[in-house]
């Protein structure tokens, strides 16, 4: 130590003797603000709750369960807001909502007032203030927009707080030390030029993720870092050498940062459960760091530290892209968890555009006080987007806990549907739907062939009704397939006319998914199995439904065409060609060629292979660096190609609704091409599993779509759902890419679609679910359906993702059913379908089933509704994304124009949408156009946003120039929508209008 240093470590001990000697206990001065002309050192006290990870929400909340993980969420806020009082200058960040609201239902009025101050204090500040920290590659943007308005519309009724910053916890390693070298953690966020109405937003990536600085900074009891030992009578005083700890950190970030502010985030995962461990040190580092003098530190926050760094007017890089793929180290792409739990993440793709569905409905009729109603699918659905429930990053017993929070959700959600049909359905002379004594079902497992409601018998003279909604906001024609337990059957539309209908045999292997899974899910045999699938085309109106009745031929005459079969071995060497319209395509029979697509409406023709393989996963148990393959992480070892085994023929179905083409891959594998008629795309339903693993190799099973089109390395994916990104191998926007993992490195999460082009065609994959996907080869695309392995990565779950189904004692591994489609068109033309299309994916038809007895229900019942006016639909590039009754009797309705800045050369524009016709059965007393998350007006938050100064710019950054929508008119009642704007407003009708929704 210098002359100098010991001088001071004197000083300082004298100062904290006569300290002790003036008083019984030490005062520390935390009331530091910022200084200027200092480098500050922002303290960020905060916590990092998963919402369920390797214990369940509830078992975290608790603090049960601790065989697994210490970890107890009830006690970090029992425990830091008394810390909060005990000291004014003293502040704390926090997040989950699902945990908050759990404490805050249980404290009393008087520990409610504290905390209510201390949040209007600026003590205790909301970040993100979403049900969870939701993930944001996996996550569908509606999905995201729902589970945020839950927790910010609590904050704002509870604390009356509306939510410029975002951070980043995780980049790429690579990206991080470029960024480090360049100063550039830190940069303004916007949405490409493309996406028209996208905001700026702050955003900064951590030095060292949501962690503290390098240098012993965590203090929670059990911790082993050293603590400030500042008691003169005791052994290992250590003040200075904590001192100079502290500033040398805060050096060091600062030179890897722009101004004189950094910020320490002084927490990290279920970290403040005895918050006095925490906030005793953090008192004395200000203390003592301030009176050495070299940097200040202070208690802050994220919104502190955010304005502090606007103020500095300095100009920050433009970044438009995302951060996406993600790796932690060479060799270690957080690409594999863009497709673990397929199960998991379809269902919540399910219960998300029925929890759409479901909120229209309640609106409809009418939300309830005290019946049932969509709460808890809500809630169930917020807590399924954190960023270890959907992503499939969690422990197999936590997956559980979320799926079972999904079926109880859906369960009352159900009932809320079918009282809202039965009421629509009801005769008009009726009033209120009290008097309703139609019982509607549905069929949460006709994705495997399972539903009892339609799987009648209509020998006994019952006719079958089924009533189907849609939540689109335009008309829909759709083709509807149902089990039936006999094809001697007539099908029925609104008006009573027969309409076309086919008889198509299910596969045996869909049946054998049928009855193990319902012996699964239910715990009993299913019934005997449909003989077939009944197929026939449906017209349902915007916002509305239409009835279509199944009746035995006997008593409705004509009958439905029982789909011709041919079966085509493999020695044949024939072709076959399928399709009932403008799309066709040729196969051989013995698989040797190419598929041919040709689409005689747009000339389109294409050669197109598919195929499937999967890549064996890196045991990586006897590296130097072990790094195996799991649930986060996706590191192939090698590429093993899946040839069919045997000769296996080719199954082909033709009928004049649809035609298919059966293929027996293997013995896990099994595929059904799909051509509808009036479709000009194509549809392939798959099954994957149980992937066998009995050979010691854990496997990722993928499917390979190849074309010819001359791609040059560029495809583009999906965001959340939203916008197209653009992709190009082996390449980074921002930085240079050292190549270590050629095929993780280039996956990327797909929840929408994929699309690849070139100078005449551009060729376009939509998804039913989820999943990571790439182009590793010019003009293929390949997507990941499954993943079974038997090593943990090492990310903590400490549990291979091993998905297992059992019944009775026999287990086996999981089994995945699903579907993708895709479509070629000549160059330009291909958004509509993705947009259209990919709404009807996002919201299918939702079906509610009842029976009847003679032929009476059109004369007793509307069987037909749309709750828009009859004249009038959504533009073509204009979604409704909610609709929903709040509990204070307002709606809450957003609008969102689905086509970014040049997508198409006529859906890329701006466009309207009528109020007045979306709801012509209500007079609307008043509009208010709000924020996203729905908790603050716009014109509030427009006043408080803050334009930030971009590198290369002229002005302070390009958000003025950006095309939004103008303010709705009161008079008129027109929302103006901007390519991928979304508009939030909650309406005030008048009450004097407030009927149901039929009533004329």
């Amino acid at each position: 130590m210098t002359l100098k240093g010991l001088l001071l470590y004197y000083v300082i001990a004298f100062v904290a003797i006569t300290s002790c000697v003036q008083a019984k206990y030490r005062v520390y001065n935390t009331s530091q603000g910022i200084v200027p002309g200092k480098l500050n050192v922002h303290l960020v006290a905060h916590t990092h709750d998963d919402v369920g990870w390797l214990k369940t929400v509830d078992q975290y909340y608790v603090g049960s369960n601790n065989s697994i993980q210490g970890a107890c969420v009830q006690n970090v806020l029992d425990s830091v807001i008394p810390e909060l009082l005990a000291d004014k200058n003293r502040k704390f960040i926090y997040v989950e909502q699902a945990f908050f609201q759990r404490w805050w239902d249980e404290q009393s009025e008087a520990m409610q007032h504290e905390v209510k101050q201390l949040v209007g204090s600026g003590q205790l500040e909301f970040i993100n203030g979403g049900m969870c920290m939701h993930d944001e590659a996996v996550t569908h943007y509606i999905d995201m927009i729902d589970q945020t308005t839950l927790g910010h519309r609590f904050i704002k009724n509870e604390f009356g707080v509306g939510f410029d910053s975002f951070f980043y916890g995780r980049i790429d390693y690579q990206d991080r030390a470029k960024r480090k070298n360049e100063k550039s953690l830190e940069v303004v966020w916007q949405g490409s030029r493309s996406l028209g109405s996208s905001a700026q937003i702050f955003a900064g990536a951590f030095p060292e993720n949501y962690e503290p600085p390098p240098g012993g900074f965590y203090f929670e009891v059990n911790d082993k870092y050293p603590i400030i030992q500042d008691n003169i009578k005791l052994f290992d005083y250590n003040v200075q050498d904590r001192v100079n700890d502290f500033v040398a950190a805060a050096i060091s970030q600062a030179n890897i940062t722009r101004t004189n502010h950094i910020m320490w985030t002084m927490g990290t995962d279920f970290k403040y459960q005895y918050a006095r461990t925490w906030f005793r040190q953090l008192d004395k580092f200000i203390h003592y760091v301030n009176m050495d003098g070299r940097v200040n530190a202070l208690y802050s926050t994220p919104s502190i530290y955010t304005d502090a760094k606007y103020a500095s007017n300095e100009s920050w890089p433009l970044k438009t892209d995302d951060f996406f793929p993600y790796a932690d180290r060479a060799h270690a792409y957080w690409t594999g968890y863009f497709s673990s739990r397929p199960a998991l993440k379809r269902y919540v793709k399910v219960m998300s555009g029925y929890y759409l569905a479901a909120r229209q409905l309640e609106f409809y009729i009418g939300r309830s006080e005290t019946g049932r109603n969509t709460d808890s699918l809500a809630d169930a659905l917020a807590i399924a987007q954190h960023h270890d429930a959907v992503t499939g990053t969690e422990k197999q017993h936590v997956a559980n806990d979320y799926a079972k929070r999904l079926a109880i959700g859906y369960t009352e959600a159900e009932e809320v549907v079918a009282t809202a049909l039965a009421c629509l359905v009801d005769s008009p002379s009726d009033n209120g739907c009290g008097r309703s004594t139609t019982r509607f079902q549905q069929c949460p497992l006709l994705n495997i062939s399972y539903c009892p409601a339609s799987e009648i018998d209509f020998s006994n003279g019952k006719n079958l009704v089924i009533v189907i909604y849609n939540s689109l906001g335009w008309k829909r024609e759709d083709i509807i397939r149902i089990p039936v337990a006999n094809g001697d059957v007539t099908v029925f539309n609104s008006e009573g006319k027969i309409i076309e209908s086919q008889l198509v045999p299910p596969a045996d292997a869909f049946m054998d998914l049928r009855d193990y899974y319902v012996r699964a899910y239910l715990g009993r045999n299913p019934m005997v199995p449909p003989k077939y699938w009944l197929a026939f085309p449906v017209s349902v109106p915007p916002l509305g439904f239409s009835t279509y009745t199944i009746s035995s031929v006997k008593r409705g005459g004509g009958h439905s065409i029982r789909s011709s079969i041919q079966t085509f071995e493999s020695s044949d060497k024939s072709t076959v060609e399928v399709g009932q319209g403008n799309l066709k395509l040729i196969f051989s029979s013995d698989k040797s060629k190419p598929i041919n697509y040709i689409n005689n409406k747009s000339l389109v023709e294409e050669s197109v292979e598919q195929s499937y393989s999967f890549y064996p996963a890196y045991n990586g148990t006897n590296d130097k660096a072990p790094q195996n393959a799991g649930a986060y992480i996706f590191r192939p070892n090698g590429t093993f190609f899946i040839k069919s085994e045997g000769q296996v023929p080719l199954t082909v179905m033709r009928g004049p609704i649809l035609d298919e083409v059966h293929q027996k891959i293997n013995e896990w594998i099994y595929q059904v091409t799909r051509l509808y008629k009036g479709k000009e795309h194509v549809e392939v339903e798959f099954i994957v599993g149980p992937i066998p693993v009995d050979d010691g190799l854990g496997k990722e099973v993928v499917t390979h779509i190849t074309s010819t089109l001359e791609t040059n390395k560029t495809f583009y994916t999906d965001s959340n759902g939203r916008d197209f990104i653009k992709r190009i191998r082996d390449y980074r926007t921002d930085w240079d890419l050292e190549v270590n993992e050629p095929v993780a490195g280039n996956y990327y999460p797909i929840n929408l679609g994929i699309y690849m082009q070139d100078v005449k065609k551009e060729f376009s994959l939509l998804v039913d679910r989820a999943l990571g996907g790439s182009s590793i080869v010019d003009g293929e695309v390949e997507l990941m359906l499954h993943r079974r392995l038997l090593l943990d990565d090492s990310r903590g779950v400490a549990e291979a993702l091993n998905e297992t189904d059992c019944v009775l004692d026999e287990c086996k591994g999981l089994t995945i059913q699903g579907k993708y489609y895709f479509r070629i068109d000549t160059i330009g033309d291909g958004a509509k379908w993705r947009r259209t299309f990919g709404q009807e994916i996002y919201s299918p038809p939702l079906l509610a089933f009842t029976e009847e007895d003679g032929d009476s229900w059109r004369n007793s019942h509307v069987t037909t509704f749309s709750g828009i006016d009859s004249s009038y639909s959504l533009p073509d590039n204009v979604a409704i994304i909610t609709l929903q009754e709040l509990d204070d009797g307002k709606i809450l309705l957003r609008l969102a124009h689905l086509y970014q800045i040049g997508e198409d050369k006529d859906l890329s524009k701006p466009t309207n949408v009528e109020l007045k016709k979306l709801f012509p059965r209500k007079k609307i007393g008043k509009v208010t156009e709000t924020s996203l998350s729905a908790n603050q007006e716009r014109t509030e938050m427009e006043k408080k946003r803050l334009v930030w100064k971009v590198e290369g710019s002229s002005s302070s950054g390009e958000e003025s120039k950006l095309a939004r929508g103008r303010p709705v008119d009161p008079k008129e009642l027109v929302v103006e929508l901007a390519p991928m704007e979304i508009r939030t407003f909650i309406i005030d009708f008048d009450h004097k209008s407030y009927r149901r929704a039929f009533d004329a």
